[in-house]
């Protein structure tokens, strides 16, 4: 294949060195005259070139906003981080505190019932409660070092919880009155009708060996007779909530609505003298009945 030489004539060449020449020397000679040509020539030239220089710097100040927006969205969520952990632990110390003011108010409402109470008590707390299908039971962190035994009563300012019925050195097991065991001697405090708190299979009470002829009704009030037991006259057992009559028996029964709420004790008094008679109580009541 034959090359094709392109060669610029000797001529055209020493024209355009003629040209070059020219235009320098205007420049020197005839400034005036050339900075019109070139304002005239260079205004189209420069709008032209002026477009990309815009862009690329609207391009460079897109990116230095956009990394500052990032730069200070990063700050933002590493302090919004740091608040969520603040506010984790504001809401622990937040449930402490609360805990803390329901114990307190709980313990002032007990410290006040030991302080009227007319009969001396020890408090203690709740450390555990027994899990299994036998017994209805709560520990208490005291036992035998602070003079608790068996047979005690257990209270709260609300009413009755149960009996102690075994202690160490520092605990001590009680039967709760929801237990089947577990026996109160009881009345109504309206009718003065005696009887026995026990408690069911279905963690309920029941007041049993009310006389026949009893006007107990559902609303009457049920309280500890004093008579036997660990606990003094007038303590709180609950409420009735039904009667209930059987043909052929000799006594009727009652349902009755506990006045405490034994899942839910976290403090209680255990009473060391429940021979002493509580204020308005009559002291003449007479015997309670024996369960057969």
């Amino acid at each position: 294949m034959r090359m094709v030489n392109f060669r610029v004539p000797y001529n055209s060449g020493r024209l355009i060195f003629v040209l070059v020449v020219i235009l320098l020397l205007g420049l020197l000679l005839l400034p005036g005259q050339f900075q019109g040509v070139f304002k005239q020539i260079g205004g189209p030239v420069g709008w032209v070139l002026s477009w990309p220089l815009r862009a690329v710097a609207s391009l460079s100040d897109g990116v230095a906003n956009l990394w500052g927006g990032y730069v200070a969205l990063q700050g933002v969520v590493a302090e919004n981080r740091e608040l969520r952990k603040e506010l984790d632990s504001l809401k622990g110390q937040n449930s402490q505190l609360r805990e803390a003011a329901a114990a307190t108010e709980r313990l002032a409402a007990l410290l006040e019932f030991k302080h009227h109470a007319g009969f001396s008590t020890v408090a203690a707390q709740v450390i555990g409660r027994d899990t299994g299908n036998w017994y209805r039971t709560i520990i208490l962190d005291k036992g035998e070092s602070a003079g608790l035994r068996p047979d005690m009563g257990v209270i709260t300012p609300a009413g009755v919880v149960g009996r102690i019925v075994k202690t160490t050195a520092a605990t001590s097991v009680v039967l709760l009155a929801t237990d089947p065991n577990n026996a109160i001697a009881s009345l109504v405090q309206r009718t003065r009708d005696e009887g026995i708190v026990e408690g069911t299979t279905q963690g309920l009470v029941r007041l049993k060996y009310i006389p026949m002829l009893s006007d107990a009704r559902p609303g009457d009030r049920v309280v500890t007779s004093g008579l036997v037991g660990g606990f003094p006259r007038g303590l709180a057992i609950g409420t009735i909530a039904r009667i209930d009559k059987e043909e052929g028996v000799l006594f009727q029964s009652a349902e009755l609505i506990p006045e405490v709420d034994v899942d839910l004790v976290e403090e209680v008094l255990v009473i060391e003298s429940p021979n002493v008679q509580t204020e308005g109580e009559r002291l003449d009541a007479p015997s309670v009945k024996r369960k057969p």
